[in-house]
């Protein structure tokens, strides 16, 4: 299978001195009106690790056509659980614009930053997935609250772009679900249906949880789902025991998603490139959004928490691998 990197990697960088002076990293991406909108996480300051997001458009090239230069998104100071935002993903549904991000209430930098810079360590704080509905101008972000199930310790919610029997419906990694009272052993990817009544999950199933060594410590969702004939397309990621970051693909039943009609054995992604391998978090290839332009899936991922790539390869020459 031929995965080939953007030739111009990284496409966004760290600039400045201020919001956005030490990463650029982990992109959501959208194709809306023949734009590639993408929201990147940023952070400015290791003392104070805040993390907002940053809005970037790209033609079909890949050439950028704009970046802002403030953050379109920031914690929301009078919520006191939102203290930092991160890793954003974007769905269309029904031509509506809806994001899954990540919030926390202590935000710190990572463990190998903490250890270099003498900051010491943080308690561990469970965190949550917030819902927000986005103009497609990127202008106007609407909150919708948190859609995290008690107990949880959720990060990488992605929504399907498409209604499931009639409904919203989102993958999600609960961290906190694991054992005997649960079924895996290691943090996996689960279904749930959102009521839109009160944006809260129900319903969950369990999809996957981690089969192979190079996603021996957890694996999550990357990107959205993607429709295809033969299943929905999932990019989703892998972490060792070593923490190194891999990315693997699955096909997902179209009617019934918890059900997993293949999963790549290998992994499609591995850290390789400079700005893979070096950056605050070494060796991390991180997808968080795709986009299908003339049947290539362009693939938008974190490289090493530091700046934000691109990856192409042909949809069904992917999904045929799958199917293989």
């Amino acid at each position: 299978m031929n995965l080939t990197r953007y030739e111009k990697n990284p496409i966004i960088t760290p600039r400045g001195y201020d919001w956005e002076a030490l990463e650029t990293f982990n992109p959501a991406a959208v194709y809306v009106d023949g734009k590639i909108h993408v929201l990147y996480r940023a952070t400015g300051d290791y003392q104070n690790y805040i993390s907002r997001f940053g809005h970037a458009v790209f033609d079909k090239e890949l050439n950028l056509i704009e970046r802002d230069d403030e953050p379109c998104f920031e914690p929301n100071t009078r919520v006191w659980w939102e203290r930092s935002v991160e890793d954003a993903r974007i769905t269309e549904i029904d031509n509506e614009l809806y994001m899954t991000y990540v919030v926390t209430i202590t935000p710190a930098p990572p463990g190998k930053v903490r250890l270099r810079l003498g900051i010491p360590n943080s308690p561990q704080v469970i965190t949550r997935i917030g819902l927000a509905k986005v103009s497609k101008d990127f202008k106007k972000f609407t909150r919708l609250g948190t859609i995290t199930p008690q107990n949880a310790d959720e990060r990488d919610t992605v929504l399907f772009p498409e209604r499931i029997n009639g409904k919203i419906a989102a993958l999600h990694r609960p961290s906190m679900w694991i054992g005997s009272n649960y079924g895996p052993k290691r943090p996996g990817i689960w279904f749930a249906y959102l009521n839109e009544q009160n944006w809260t999950m129900s319903d969950h199933k369990f999809v996957m949880e981690s089969e192979e060594s190079w996603q021996s410590y957890k694996i999550g969702s990357g990107c959205p789902p993607i429709k295809t004939e033969k299943g929905w397309l999932l990019l989703f990621h892998g972490v060792d025991d070593e923490r190194e970051y891999r990315a693997g693909a699955a096909l997902l039943d179209l009617n019934e998603p918890w059900k997993v009609i293949a999963r790549t054995k290998d992994p499609i992604m591995v850290p390789e490139e400079i700005y893979e391998v070096e950056g605050d978090v070494p060796n991390v290839v991180f997808p968080e959004g795709a986009v299908v332009i003339n049947d290539e899936l362009v693939i938008f991922y974190g490289g090493a928490d530091k700046v934000c790539c691109v990856v192409k390869v042909g949809l069904d020459e992917l999904v045929n691998e799958l199917l293989h």
